[in-house]
């Protein structure tokens, strides 16, 4: 299996061609089932993954409708698509592109759209939209790279393209492009971390380990706060009066020409004690 550095380019890894004839879909269901069981620990025999998992039907249902839409039977092709979102809970347009080893989990609620395209080991949760954006007939549906993953009801929007080895976090939506092997939470979805892995090829099986922007930007404030606190009391040495009489006495207005004075002797001294080590120097 192709394995590639995160560094070695940015943006998406477009997807495996499905492989031709019987034998070929064939062969392209076997690596799904393995991707199954790679991906999934619930996942116990051979026969329950062809039997239980809609999302494994789901794929090969696409595959038979995208081969159908390709070869110009349209109709025929969104027929199966509709027969498929009825019985295995997922939705996808029989024109979208779906690389190879790519795992739906649970499935239910899944939606992907017509211009969409999906990269090979992909990973997706339930309730995952890539939907469009516009009502033109264009490239309107995201393109998902290698190895990514998707957690439960994110949504992905538009044109955008999600780069190899990204995470989107559960909930999230996704508006603007993803770098390569990025960590994307919130609603609108922002970019927390971007992890510089060595390879990419299997998903991060991992999703719900994901940074706390709320936290940070706490931590931020807190930081900021002291950093204020620490000016203060540098002011009320420098005027030599209590913080209660600062307080008073800035209401006033009446320290300005004074507090203005200090400030500038505080900021000039140290330039002039620089320009007299120059000269001294000289």
């Amino acid at each position: 299996m192709n394995r590639k550095k995160c560094s070695d380019k940015r943006g998406p890894t477009p997807p495996s061609n499905q492989r031709c004839g019987m034998i070929g879909f064939v062969r392209d269901a076997l690596e799904d089932i393995r991707a199954v069981q790679r991906a999934d620990p619930a996942a116990r025999t051979f026969a329950e993954v062809v039997a239980t998992y809609p999302g494994l039907h789901a794929l090969w249902l696409h595959r038979i409708a995208h081969r159908l839409w390709k070869n110009g039977h349209h109709l025929a092709a969104r027929m199966l698509s509709h027969y498929n979102r009825h019985i295995t809970g997922v939705e996808i347009h029989p024109g979208a592109v779906i690389g190879r080893r790519v795992f739906i989990d649970h499935g239910m609620g899944v939606v992907i759209g017509e211009t969409a395209v999906v990269g090979d080991d992909c990973l997706i949760y339930k309730g995952v939209v890539l939907g469009g954006t516009t009502s033109r007939p264009t490239k309107r549906h995201p393109t998902v790279g290698k190895g990514v993953t998707i957690g439960s009801n994110a949504c992905i929007l538009g044109a955008v393209k999600v780069g190899d080895g990204a995470r989107i976090g559960s909930g999230s939506v996704v508006i603007k492009d993803v770098d390569d092997c990025a960590t994307v939470v919130g609603l609108p979805g922002r970019t927390v971390s971007k992890e510089e892995r060595k390879t990419v090829g299997y998903p991060d099986l991992e999703h719900d380990r994901l940074p706390d922007p709320l936290q940070r930007m706490v931590g931020d404030l807190l930081e900021h706060i002291d950093r204020l606190s620490n000016r203060l009391h540098v002011l009320e040495r420098l005027v030599d009066v209590s913080p209660e009489e600062l307080a008073e006495k800035l209401d006033r207005h009446e320290l300005q020409d004074e507090l203005d004075q200090e400030f500038l002797k505080a900021y000039q001294d140290p330039i002039v004690e620089e320009e007299e080590d120059k000269v001294g120097s000289g």
